[in-house]
């Protein structure tokens, strides 16, 4: 399964790669977001439980986040649920509209025969629709503090 979410976001990049990495700060400003829970908390490095909500249904996941501030991208590996073994990165493209986020989901299904079924339901209605409400929020919350 392969997913990619996108949205241009008129704020310094700076800004938004520091927003994106805040898991802290995303239950306030993100509606869906229900909570974050760390494990494990480190300036670069967290293990972190994450829960939102997808249209009423209550979702949640255990994440280990990557703060790459050299490559400017922010990575989650999903470490347990539907999605176990899921790769996220997020990444920041500077241009002269403003900078594009992209949010970019890779998993290979542990049962493939079942990815028929599955990629509809967890890529599509789960994944995509709240990777762009998160991006949606986000932009929201940013600019209107520039």
């Amino acid at each position: 399964m392969h997913k990619t979410n996108s949205i241009l976001i008129h704020a310094p990049r700076a800004t938004i790669f520091e927003t994106a990495a805040d898991l802290e700060l995303w239950p306030k400003i993100l509606p869906h977001y229900r909570y974050i829970r760390y494990l494990e908390r480190g300036p670069e490095r967290n293990v972190v439980i994450m829960a939102a909500s997808r249209s009423g249904i209550p979702i949640s996941w255990t994440s280990e986040q990557i703060i790459d501030r050299e490559k400017c991208e922010v990575r989650f590996y999903h470490l347990k649920a539907f999605t176990k073994g899921m790769r996220v990165v997020w990444t920041f493209q500077e241009g002269p509209a403003g900078v594009l986020v992209e949010i970019s989901h890779e998993l290979n299904f542990r049962v493939p025969a079942l990815a028929p079924l599955a990629d509809p339901i967890i890529g599509t209605f789960f994944i995509h629709h709240v990777a762009n409400k998160t991006l949606r929020s986000m932009k929201t919350y940013l600019e209107a503090q520039f």
